[in-house]
């Protein structure tokens, strides 16, 4: 099976070579599709460059600024590959775990995997205190509504059977993907698998981006993508 990775990129000038490099390290048949969210860095030469440089990524742009959602949104209809995992193009979550994410799949035993920073693992950074009491607050409330048992709702690393992810209606711009694709895979009964993964967070004076307001947003995406489309 081909595994498809998205990758938002916003402003990520310091660190997308490194990601990138660490994705195409990783020993599994592979395609990159990077998505610039209108960075206003070097991002979009940077991505340009990487393009010329291997053959299996592609990159497409947004003329103006419209969030992680979009992003990934813009990057769907262009996989190819069987699976698709969504990568963000910090250096927080490390791509060498994508053979353990996929194995439930490629197995035959899930549909979509979610990797918990809250399920354990290697070792890893100590994260923000008020950071981790609001993903645990939002994964519970949006448990409630799915009845799903999850760790960690809000984990970027979320693994999808290609045709399950290109069938569900996403609208969500920002960070509110997370609840949205979350209900509605519960909704399609899904099989979803967790597995524990390895997390090296960033504060923001390092460029972490998600906010309270993300958070604020994410109450209502849960409950409003918990009922409809």
């Amino acid at each position: 099976m081909r595994l498809s990775v998205i990758i938002p990129v916003y402003n990520e000038e310091r660190t997308v070579e490194e990601l990138v490099s660490r994705v195409q390290a990783v020993d599994v048949d592979k395609e990159l599709v990077m998505v610039n969210d209108c960075s206003t860095d070097n991002t979009k030469a940077i991505l340009e460059k990487i393009a010329q440089e291997y053959d299996n990524v592609r990159v497409f742009h947004h003329e103006v600024n419209q969030g992680k959602g979009a992003a990934i949104r813009t990057g769907i209809p262009q996989v190819q590959g069987d699976l698709v995992v969504v990568q963000d193009a910090d250096l927080e979550y490390d791509p060498r775990e994508y053979p353990r994410l996929i194995a439930p799949i490629i197995d035959g035993r899930a549909d979509v995997v979610y990797g918990s920073r809250f399920k354990g693992g290697e070792a890893g950074r100590v994260h923000l205190f008020w950071h981790f009491v609001g993903n645990q607050l939002l994964t519970l409330v949006s448990n409630m509504f799915t009845n799903l048992n999850l760790t960690d709702m809000e984990t970027c690393y979320k693994v999808f059977k290609a045709d399950i992810l290109k069938s569900i209606p996403l609208r969500a711009n920002r960070f509110g993907f997370e609840p949205e694709v979350t209900a509605k895979i519960a909704r399609r009964k899904c099989r979803v698998y967790e597995i524990g993964i390895t997390y090296d967070g960033r504060d923001y004076a390092e460029g972490k981006k998600i906010g309270w307001k993300d958070a604020v947003a994410a109450f209502y995406f849960i409950v409003r993508f918990a009922f409809s489309d």
